[in-house]
């Protein structure tokens, strides 16, 4: 089970790329140090289970959260090309892609996110982080959040099925994101949803959230 991952959230330009390439060495490089580890072994003995936790966000980019999914795409990639591969030596790949997570992990994210430096970008962006985006994100945190427990077990149903899936999203809420790709593959109907969820019907968003 790879479940390594640190999170980065803010408008990328106050963020440095040596915070960046420290992220993709943990968040994906990771992944592939272990799969390079164990996979030998697995192919040899034809049989083995690599359960990868990733995320919603390898499937549908948010908002200030450029390069956390861009790792996370870069996992979901990586096995989606390994998969293949794997299956002609009986070695099952899986994709956890949990939603939002109630953890000190977040919360720690969050926190340094209000306290962060926003003086390299414009006001309008730093307002539209602060004011708009973090408060938000704690409405959805607090109505769409799982619990640890609830990610572990769905991780455990994965482990244990008789034919393991490819990918297993753990929050039925999050669904939508990724069929809006799917239906449009222009991309012009998923940005224009979710463009006007962040700047046009964000009230309505926290009301229903709440």
């Amino acid at each position: 089970v790879s479940n390594a991952g640190v999170g980065m959230a803010g408008p990328p330009e106050c963020q440095s790329l040596a915070a960046m390439q420290s992220l993709m060495d943990t968040n994906f490089f990771g992944l592939v140090r272990l799969v390079k580890e164990v996979l030998p072994d697995m192919k040899r003995r034809r049989g083995g289970h690599i359960v990868v936790i990733s995320s919603i966000m390898g499937l549908q980019g948010i908002v200030f959260n450029d390069v956390y999914a861009a790792s996370k795409f870069a996992v979901e990639g990586f096995c989606e090309s390994l998969v293949v591969q794997a299956l002609r030596f009986n070695v099952a790949i899986s994709l956890v892609e949990p939603g939002p997570v109630t953890t000190e992990f977040e919360a720690k994210l969050y926190e340094e996110a209000e306290r962060a430096d926003y003086s390299r970008t414009d006001p309008e962006t730093a307002d539209i982080f602060t004011n708009l985006y973090l408060r938000n994100s704690k409405d959805v945190f607090a109505s769409l959040g799982q619990t640890p427990e609830d990610i572990a077990e769905h991780t455990l149903r994965v482990i244990e099925a008789a034919r393991p899936p490819f990918r297993h999203q753990t929050n039925a809420a999050y669904a939508p994101m990724a069929a809006l790709k799917h239906a449009d593959p222009s991309g012009a109907l998923m940005t224009d949803a979710f463009y006007k969820l962040v700047f046009k019907y964000d009230a309505v968003l926290r009301l229903s959230l709440r």
